[in-house]
C-alpha cells in the first residue's frame, strides 16, 4: 500500500536536520537585510521611503484625444433584391418556409402537403 492512500500521515522528510548556509548565502542576506534596513522596511521606525512620483501635468488646456474611426478601405456594394426571381413563399413539411421561384414548384409543394 502506498502513502497516499493512508489518511493521517504526511511524509516530508526528517525535520531534524537543518542545512547549513553557505558563507554565499549568509554574505547576501546579510546584504539584503541592509538594502531593507536602509529603504525602512520591517524596523520599527516605520521609514517613510516613497519612491519619487512623475509629474504628469501638461500646460494644453486640454489633451488631444483621437476621435476619428479609419475605414478599411472600400465598401463593398450591397445586395439589393430586383424582385423578378422569387415569386413567393411556399410552406412544406412542419411549417418550413421556402422561396418559391416557378409556379411548378409551387404546385409541387401544394400536393405534397395533401398526399
Amino acid at each position: 500500500m502506498s502513502m497516499h492512500m493512508i489518511r493521517g500521515v504526511q511524509v516530508h522528510g526528517n525535520s531534524k536536520k537543518k542545512k547549513s548556509k553557505s558563507k554565499r548565502l549568509k554574505a547576501a542576506q546579510a546584504e539584503h537585510e541592509a538594502f531593507l534596513e536602509r529603504m525602512g522596511v520591517g524596523n520599527k521606525s516605520g521609514g517613510n521611503y516613497r519612491a519619487p512620483f512623475p509629474d504628469y501635468s501638461t500646460d494644453r488646456k486640454t489633451v488631444p484625444t483621437s476621435d476619428a474611426i479609419p475605414g478599411n478601405g472600400a465598401k463593398t456594394k450591397a445586395n439589393e433584391y430586383t424582385g423578378d426571381y422569387i415569386i413567393g413563399i411556399g410552406t412544406m413539411h412542419k411549417s418550413n418556409m421556402v422561396p418559391v421561384t416557378r409556379k411548378e414548384d409551387a404546385v409541387e409543394m401544394a400536393k405534397m402537403r395533401r398526399s
